[in-house]
């Protein structure tokens, strides 16, 4: 080899031995798998569902928690109470007329005879039957009409509003009152599609105007150029995307229908005998309350707990949909952000060298 060539490169050696080296030296420690590796704050975010994240926020608003459990207990000793009671409801012990609480009568008995608890687990069912048939009925209509109405526009929009107007200026408790001697013999299922009549129209109108913003998005109009039909279109995109909406619009519909269906079956207009409710009992044994009072606490009661657990349940459900909202942030949460906001303050410094002074709040 002559002097002036250059040297062979010993690049490719170096680089092997260098590659050995370093697996040499790595050969005794164990390397994590991809699938082990630590996941992000951000994926574990992405794989809660949003049905679970909404568990999570209903269950952290103890108030929602109590009115639900009052809900679920309310369920049971209507439907259980009786098969512990001795007495039927529609059994008179004629040797017991008024009789105070206890003893063989729980709760006591009317002016008939009839156990007061047995009666009053009877109307409790009937009234919680005809507040869920009625909220839901009445929420089902509302999502449809208000859909529709504009989702369609024009004449439809035009007709399904015009109706709607006109049923929010009849008043509803004069037409039941009217309607109710006509059907007197019927089923009391007549009763609950009269109340369910006239108890979707506010919701129907707040349904279609979120609609008017919801088929202007770009899934309605990716669905219309796909040539979806439009009732399938408010069903699978429209009606989901306000979903939140009308769950608790259906459990204040519960609590309205109920407090509705016993003031009607106080003044006559509802549930007919022998068939009892809650507003039936109360009206029943209202001249005798001042005297023989637990005829009239013990089912008042019961209708109080109702309004007060559907309240409950309607706040925590909407908290659990609006994240947004103060009861859907739990207290760490709060907590942890009103510490980072005022290590921020602290931090910060004013012009002229001196700091922001935090105050408690």
């Amino acid at each position: 080899m002559s002097a002036d060539q250059p040297a062979p490169s010993n690049t490719s050696a170096a680089g092997g031995e260098a590659v050995s080296a370093l697996a040499a030296a790595t050969a005794g420690v164990p390397q994590t798998p991809a699938a082990s590796a630590p996941k992000s704050p951000a994926a574990a975010r992405k794989r809660t569902g949003r049905g679970r994240l909404t568990a999570r926020r209903f269950a952290r608003n103890r108030l929602a928690l109590v009115g639900l459990a009052i809900l679920v207990v309310l369920f049971v000793a209507a439907y259980a109470g009786p098969s512990f009671s001795t007495y039927d409801y529609r059994f008179h012990d004629y040797m017991a007329f008024n009789a105070p609480p206890g003893g063989n009568h729980w709760w006591g008995t009317n002016q008939g005879g009839q156990d007061l608890f047995a009666l009053t687990m009877r109307g409790l069912q009937k009234s919680l039957v005809i507040g869920l048939l009625v909220g839901g009925i009445s929420t089902v209509v509302a999502g449809f009409v208000g859909a529709f109405a504009g989702y369609y526009g024009r004449w439809i929009d035009k007709g399904l509003t015009w109706f709607v107007d006109l049923l929010l200026v009849l008043p509803s408790f004069l037409i039941i009152a009217v309607l109710s001697p006509i059907f007197r013999n019927s089923s009391w299922l007549i009763f609950v599609v009269l109340l369910a009549a006239f108890s979707w129209m506010i919701t129907a109108r707040v349904v279609r105007s979120m609609t008017l913003t919801l088929k202007d998005r770009e899934f309605v109009k990716a669905a219309k150029y796909m040539g979806v039909p439009g009732p399938v279109i408010i069903i699978r995109h429209i009606l989901p995307n306000m979903a939140s909406l009308l769950i608790i619009d259906t459990v204040i519909q519960v609590g309205a229908a109920v407090i509705g269906e016993s003031g009607l079956s106080f003044f006559g207009f509802g549930v007919q005998a022998p068939d009892v409710s809650l507003g039936t009992i109360i009206a029943d044994n209202t001249t005798n309350a001042p005297t023989f009072q637990w005829l009239f606490y013990f089912p008042a009661t019961c209708l109080v707990l109702i309004g007060i657990a559907v309240a409950f349940v309607g706040d925590g459900l909407r908290d659990a949909f609006d994240p947004t909202s103060g009861g859907a942030k739990s207290k760490g949460r709060r907590r942890r952000a009103l510490a980072e906001r005022n290590a921020a303050r602290r931090g910060a410094t004013l012009p002229g060298g001196t700091r922001d002074v935090v105050g408690s709040s």
